[in-house]
């Protein structure tokens, strides 16, 4: 649970957050002393939608408000629903009445019970007006849930997208409640997280969530408890999830049954702290599922973050059957889903012909074609080199603990596991695959391996000098087949350094590999003694220790910690020479 805000007052937060939408959408105007954002000049003859709730959802809800979404919206202090007084101030006074307002709020009490109490008290002055509450959770069953009923979460912003979308067209209130009501009773989602989430301004009370591993499936958007702890990985949850969603055999969740092929709308929400790296493995897992178990293609996929709860670390996955509207002129929910809105909260950036068009990869060309390599007549002993080669991977792979170690101090810690990662490639291929007797082929498709698995500024630094050592060995091509010698591996290393300086500007002293790359390689041409030349490299990579750098991500790092480690990619060569030549 994160606990620091950058700011801790909730009630000056919650103004400010408010007060922003209008710095980003000219359309709409806030209230603040009622907390309403509203749009300043609604399009007239039709029928306003409104919505609210406690803020920390953000979007929702008042992001939502723009033309083609949410006529206005009244936010209630963090996790708490406005009063009656903000939501009657909102509907008599911030919003177009005439043809009649529909109110679209989430399952909880206090909203159910300030937004219905308003609702009422318009009805009473002759306003034509009707309200839904939402119930889409499905991770608190009929058994817990009793008479309360379903809580709202974020498939509600599936609701009134669609419902905001036909009353843009000049719909009747009828119809548009009805619409509403028909998206709400054909929905379902579920939430997970892995921690409590940290209200500002509130002391840090103890989070029960203990174990590492531990997560709460059915979580709710308030901190409220799910169905049940979890033990597994993203795809043990996710299946706990679909079948919480999809299963009719569990009749205390079978709210919708969704049967093999129908149209589907997949919303896949971050409740506010998920990275966008694991949100997309997230995306990926659960449309992987949904195809394989469940034969379910959804029409439509709409993932980021629509309902949030602060920066909870957690995710929802929502479900929508697509059923028929009963409308005139064909106008289905999908229509409507797809329709345009300028609200700054709704993203929807893939246009819905995108999903029509069926787009072909183009043709791929053939990888074996890539990989094949220039011959140079210059041999040597492959099962020697392999050997050879195998022992100083095996000592670059033992050292990745100590390097990345090294570059967690130093750099992004990410230099000993880039290393590990082509290390390991290079090993399974030696491995399983012919190598070739050629030395120039022998290193090229080392080359190709490294350049195939190694990212980062190791892998193309390694890449690049693997790549030239091997043109210049096929530049020494002999007429006839011949040893290589000392002085050839000599004047090849020579020529791909040269190569190397071309794309970078690192010199001895800049602490980097070439601190221990270059010695290695001059030391290898004066004598021509892979011994002597491991020893200065060495030499090179001790000399980093303490050495202010002057390239690479260590330029950036504070602290001392530099004083005290050498160069994380100088070591790491170190370790494959010192491990070549023990096994030679």
């Amino acid at each position: 649970m994160a606990s620091k805000h950058f700011h801790n007052d909730p009630n000056h937060l919650v103004v400010a957050a408010l007060r922003s939408l209008t710095k980003i959408n000219p359309s709409v105007a806030v209230d603040e002393k009622h907390k309403i954002v509203y749009l300043k000049k609604p399009k007239s003859n039709q029928v306003s939608v409104i919505s609210g709730g406690g803020s920390g959802h953000e979007p929702a809800f008042a992001a939502y408000v723009g033309h083609g979404m949410l006529s206005g919206a009244v936010a209630g202090s963090i996790f708490a629903s406005p009063s009656t007084v903000q939501i009657y101030q909102c509907l008599m006074r911030r919003v177009d009445n005439t043809q009649g307002v529909m109110v679209i709020v989430m399952n909880y009490t206090g909203d159910a019970l300030h937004f219905g109490m308003a609702v009422e008290k318009c009805r009473a002055q002759g306003i034509k007006i009707d309200m839904l509450v939402v119930g889409d959770d499905v991770g608190v069953g009929r058994a817990k849930s009793g008479r309360l009923g379903r809580r709202g979460i974020a498939g509600t912003v599936l609701v009134h997208k669609i419902a905001c979308a036909l009353a843009a067209t000049g719909a009747s209130l009828d119809a548009v409640s009805n619409v509403a009501n028909l998206v709400s009773s054909n929905l379902v989602t579920v939430g997970a997280s892995l921690a409590h989430v940290h209200l500002p301004g509130r002391a840090l009370a103890r989070d029960d969530f203990n174990a590492d591993d531990d997560i709460e499936l059915g979580m709710g958007i308030h901190n409220e408890e799910g169905c049940r702890r979890l033990k597994t990985g993203l795809p043990g949850l996710v299946k706990e999830m679909l079948a919480q969603l999809l299963d009719t055999t569990d009749k205390d969740r079978a709210y919708v049954d969704i049967k093999p092929g129908e149209p589907t709308v997949l919303l896949i929400n971050n409740l506010g702290g998920v990275s966008g790296l694991e949100f997309g493995c997230i995306t990926d897992e659960v449309c992987s599922q949904l195809k394989n178990s469940y034969s379910l293609q959804p029409v439509r996929i709409l993932t980021g973050t629509f309902m949030s709860s602060l920066n909870g670390l957690g995710f929802s996955v929502s479900l929508l059957r697509l059923v028929d509207t009963g409308l005139e002129s064909q106008i289905s929910m999908l229509k409507l889903l797809d329709a345009p809105a300028q609200a700054t909260g709704w993203s929807a950036a893939v246009q819905p012909s995108t999903w029509v068009d069926k787009v072909e990869d183009r043709q791929q060309p053939n990888e074996e074609a890539i990989g094949e390599f220039q011959s140079s007549n210059l041999t040597f002993n492959t099962s020697r080199a392999i050997k050879a080669l195998e022992s100083g991977l095996v000592g670059l792979i033992s050292a990745e603990p100590e390097i990345t170690k090294y570059d967690t101090m130093v750099g992004d810690g990410d230099c000993g596991l880039c290393l590990k990662a082509g290390a390991e490639a290079v090993l399974a291929h030696i491995k399983k695959d012919r190598m070739s007797s050629d030395v120039a082929q022998f290193v090229s498709q080392i080359a190709y391996i490294v350049e195939s698995s190694m990212d980062g500024t190791s892998g193309a630094i390694y890449a690049i000098f693997l790549n030239s050592l091997a043109y210049s060995l096929s530049l020494q091509e002999t007429p006839t087949l011949s040893r290589v010698t000392a002085e050839v591996w000599s004047n090849a290393l020579k020529g791909a350094l040269k190569s190397l300086g071309k794309y970078t500007p690192a010199q001895p002293g800049d602490r980097t590999l070439v601190d221990a790359l270059q010695p290695f390689v001059e030391k290898m041409v004066e004598t021509q003694d892979v011994v002597m030349a491991v020893a200065a490299a060495r030499k090179g990579c001790e000399s980093t220790r303490g050495m202010e750098a002057s390239l690479g991500r260590s330029v950036y790092v504070g602290g001392d910690d530099w004083k005290n480690c050498p160069d994380p990619g100088a070591a790491g060569l170190v370790e494959f020479l010192s491990g070549l030549i023990s096994g030679l």
